[in-house]
């Protein structure tokens, strides 16, 4: 399966997985997501979808709550896991670029 027909909870497991194995794409991710997420998968975000990455640490953990129900049904299953990364690309520009 090509990486833009993965789903967004698969993409996420391997840039997880890259960032614990590897410090320097670590760092990236915190620095820079969209430069590493283009370096990782070959995925461009644009510039209207932000990406933040934020790091557990000893004394501060992260959860990360779903969009409000504000969206649509559709919506909410792709941000769950259900859609792909061109699927949610695609909602915010109408685009998805691939590099």
């Amino acid at each position: 399966m090509s990486d833009n027909m993965k789903t967004i909870s698969e993409l996420r497991e391997r840039l997880v997985e890259r960032a614990t194995e590897d410090e320097e794409f670590r760092v990236r991710m915190l620095d820079d997501p969209k430069g590493a997420i283009k370096e990782e998968l070959g995925l461009v975000i644009p510039d209207g979808f932000t990406v933040e990455v934020h790091e557990d640490t000893t004394d501060t953990g992260h959860l990360v709550l779903p969009p409000s129900s504000a969206l649509s049904e559709a919506d909410l299953e792709m941000m769950a896991g259900g859609g792909y990364w061109d699927d949610v690309v695609r909602n915010l520009e109408g685009t998805m670029w691939v590099t």
